[in-house]
């Protein structure tokens, strides 16, 4: 990863970050505050469809209703999910001892603009003492350089192996991101944490078409093992601060392209880093009738265990794709379908096409294209195998 990727939030002008290590988890950093020093203050948010919403969603929501947000605080090493008045009294407070700590550094922030994200264990109280020395060592440590946008996104991880960080540069605009997330990857909103920043003069209402948009595309065809978190928030923030930025504002095709680049290449990063995966798989749907069924078909077979696994066993096992495909409303007609896996088309017409010895899968990465024949639109899932890793590792998660 370049030195400019790994800065991934700072890269963007007018925002600073840190991470640092609070004792939420045993080992490694699990706090990491991000802060918009302006001029602009503009903010927009997408969350969990789950309707069990952790603490941090529940008041993130409320704080993001005015399209503005000062500073996002968030933690590892628990999810404050599921542990009622409390916990989100704990939220509250999270959000008071930012607000404190930056206004007396002089950046005078309000408790109700500052998002607060989660990520963890659920069903468990956060260890508020530790959370909030953590809070008091991100203020104190506030930089907008490289290693403290790269330190921000270490702090956000669980059980993911490496940090997941983008950046790319339009006309008078940069956009940077950081995401966490290894497992409940499924798609109700985006499923995971993630924030995005960019320094472009952006009205909130195109922030938040723009994300929601980019989104869409991205993280929510991400769909690694089919479960939905409580926690998922998406955050981007517009600082306005670009040294070049167009006063009249960033070019919103422009903008959009490179909002979309960053986050599907997050979303990317997120199935590279799966629990347990062994394999990359992006599932393109071909020639349906509508994007939406498209996207519906290569859902289907990326949340079928029989396909996953037998990916992970090296078998291009078309059958178990058509038999994904077959249990949902999406039009096709059976005897026209064809399957492609990694270049090989082991199905034509709904029955046996080439030599499925042909196909190799001892490498990481597996492209299967599914041709409906019904139509001109087409959508891309990523999603990964499943493991005996992938078993474990959630076998063992909270114990």
């Amino acid at each position: 990863m370049s030195t400019e990727n790994a800065a991934g939030i700072t890269a963007p002008a007018g925002f600073l970050a840190a991470g640092a290590v609070a004792g939420l988890k045993s080992e490694g950093r699990d706090v990491a505050l991000v802060v918009n020093t302006g001029p602009d203050k503009h903010a927009a948010a997408v969350f969990t469809t789950n309707r069990v919403a952790a603490a941090p969603v529940l008041w993130s929501r409320q704080v993001i209703a005015d399209g503005r947000a000062d500073a996002v605080i968030l933690n590892s090493g628990g999810a404050n999910a599921c542990t009622g008045a409390p916990g989100f009294a704990d939220t509250h407070t999270t959000a008071e001892t930012v607000a404190e700590k930056l206004t007396a550094g002089g950046h005078d922030v309000s408790a109700g603009d500052v998002l607060v994200c989660s990520t963890g264990l659920i069903g468990v109280r956060l260890n508020m003492p530790a959370l909030l020395g953590g809070v008091d060592r991100t203020a104190s440590a506030l930089s907008g350089d490289v290693e403290a946008g790269a330190a921000a996104a270490d702090a956000i991880r669980t059980t993911d192996t490496v940090s997941k960080t983008e950046v790319r540069a339009g006309n008078g605009f940069t956009i940077g991101g950081m995401a966490k997330g290894a497992g409940m990857l499924a798609p109700g909103m985006a499923t995971m944490l993630s924030v995005i920043t960019t320094d472009a003069v952006i009205s909130q209402e195109h922030l938040d078409a723009a994300l929601r948009e980019a989104v869409r595309v991205s993280f929510n065809r991400a769909d690694s093992d089919g479960c939905m978190s409580t926690n998922d928030t998406v955050i981007a923030m517009a600082s306005g601060a670009h040294p070049e930025a167009d006063p009249s504002g960033a070019d919103l095709s422009e903008f959009q392209a490179a909002l979309t680049e960053v986050c599907q290449s997050l979303a990317a990063q997120l199935i590279a880093d799966a629990e347990g995966a062994h394999h990359e798989i992006a599932i393109r749907t071909a020639n349906a009738v509508d994007e939406e069924q498209a996207e519906t078909a290569g859902r289907a077979v990326a949340r079928s265990n029989l396909f996953k696994t037998a990916i992970f066993g090296q078998d291009p096992n078309w059958g178990r794709v058509l038999s994904a495909v077959g249990t949902t409303d999406v039009e096709f007609d059976p005897s026209a379908i064809d399957v492609a896996v990694n270049g090989i088309w082991v199905c034509r017409a709904g029955g046996i096409g080439e030599d499925r010895a042909l196909v190799d899968l001892t490498g990481r990465k597996v492209d299967v294209t599914i041709d409906l024949k019904a139509g001109a639109a087409e959508a891309t899932i990523l999603t990964n195998d499943l493991t005996h890793d992938y078993v474990h590792e959630n076998s063992a998660y909270s114990s």
